[in-house]
């Protein structure tokens, strides 16, 4: 059986196990503490960051949109329609700046902040950077997250999907942005009805409902999380 290395709240390793789940493929999770050098993922993957996958016939895939765009070539042939990146270049060339802008510039100004400073340090043993929260840093996460649901909302009212007329990996790399930042309470959706509605429609579908379970002890969920319709 293939092996996911993992953390529940790092939106890249959340972003794999959409796709991992979409594919319908079995995998064992093993959760890792993003904020320890662990020398057997470093020994997997020297940059240590996760997610690491390791497939059934052995092969070491790092890193978020590395290993969704491996599932794509190697598991997506199986499913048909449902293969989560265009015919057509240009279209994929669409698809990877959106994953890129969610994975990289929303992950960067909003998602990585909060994780960080809400659930990776109350989770962070003495010794480990256990430090109090950094108010100005959830402040900039605050300040930056209206614009980015607004940019969601931007596309999501123009196209069927984020990147065009079909399902794509662009669509969970920003819910797997978003899912963190939600769990939080942190996402302003009054900002925005299109996005609102477009992440309903992400997250209404099955290979959302493990996200929905993750839970951060002494961090509750937002009342509306798990909520299908908000």
């Amino acid at each position: 059986m293939s092996l996911l290395h993992h953390h529940p709240f790092s939106a890249a390793s959340r972003y794999a196990r959409l796709v991992l789940s979409e594919y319908d493929e079995a995998v064992e999770f093993v959760e890792e503490k993003p904020w320890v050098r662990n020398a057997a993922l470093l020994a997997l993957n020297p940059a240590g960051i996760l997610p690491v996958f390791i497939d059934d016939n052995e092969t070491v895939v790092a890193g978020g949109s590395v290993i969704t765009e491996y599932l794509v070539e190697t598991k997506g042939a199986r499913m048909g329609e449902v293969r989560l990146m265009p015919e057509h270049a240009a279209d994929r060339a669409e698809v990877r700046r959106l994953v890129e802008w969610f994975s990289g510039k929303l992950h960067g100004e909003v998602t990585n902040y909060l994780v960080t400073e809400k659930v990776y340090k109350r989770q962070m043993r003495q010794g480990e950077g256990n430090t109090s929260p950094d108010p100005a840093a959830i402040r900039a996460a605050r300040a930056n997250v209206r614009y980015h649901i607004q940019y969601i909302g931007y596309l999501a009212a123009r196209r069927n999907w984020l990147a065009g007329r079909e399902l794509t990996l662009a669509d969970f790399a920003a819910a797997a942005e978003i899912s963190c930042i939600d769990y939080l309470g942190e996402v302003p959706w009054e900002a925005d009805e299109a996005a609102k509605a477009w992440y309903a429609r992400v997250k209404s579908r099955p290979s959302f409902r493990p996200l929905l379970n993750d839970v951060v002890r002494g961090v509750p969920p937002a009342p509306h999380y798990v909520d299908l319709d908000f």
